[in-house]
């Protein structure tokens, strides 16, 4: 109950009709997308006669079954993307729903915007100005031509760099699991 009392504190009601629907702030986004959030570039074929390539841009935030509402909210108040569940098979994981924003139109046109408006406070500030120089090649053709293609993935290839570390777990017979 007092996560749920420390989340609507920094809610913004709005009213929609005559029903209050609540945001959240765009502090809580940015401190939610820093500990949850995800810059991510796809890049794959088909590749044209330039060899040129698709690229996918995408935002992500996952959180745990629990807080599938707040993730709406946090679509409502960005007012683009979507909420989905994200079946999870890994024993040592809860299953999770992940907001997601892949349209180019809202990358640039709201996602982008928003964060050069509200920045990010941790490191992922860095991925998310990579993401942004190839989101600007994107919007200015370069996913077209070979040479552009080659720009972006060195440019991706310096994303989210971050690693987990690596525990050994040693059990009685003497066998190793590498867990990361």
């Amino acid at each position: 109950m007092e996560a749920t009392r420390s989340q609507l504190r920094y809610s913004i009601s709005t009213q929609v009709g005559r029903r209050a629907q609540p945001l959240v702030s765009a502090d809580y986004i940015v401190g939610l997308t820093d500990g949850e959030g995800c810059f991510y570039v796809n890049i794959r074929p088909p590749y044209n006669k330039n060899g040129g390539g698709i690229v996918e841009l995408n935002f992500h935030i996952k959180v745990k079954e629990a807080d599938r509402g707040l993730l709406e909210k946090v679509r409502d108040s960005l007012g683009c993307g979507g909420v989905y569940f994200q079946h999870e098979i890994r024993q040592n994981h809860s299953q999770c729903y992940r907001y997601t924003v892949n349209s180019h139109r809202d990358i640039l046109g709201k996602i982008i915007p928003f964060f050069e408006k509200h920045p990010l406070q941790s490191s992922k500030i860095r991925d998310f100005e990579r993401f942004c120089r190839i989101a600007e090649l994107v919007a200015q053709g370069a996913h077209h031509t070979k040479h552009g293609i080659a720009r972006i993935r060195d440019i991706k290839s310096t994303m989210n760099q971050r690693t987990r570390p690596v525990r050994e777990i040693r059990s009685l017979s003497g066998n190793t699991t590498i867990i990361s």
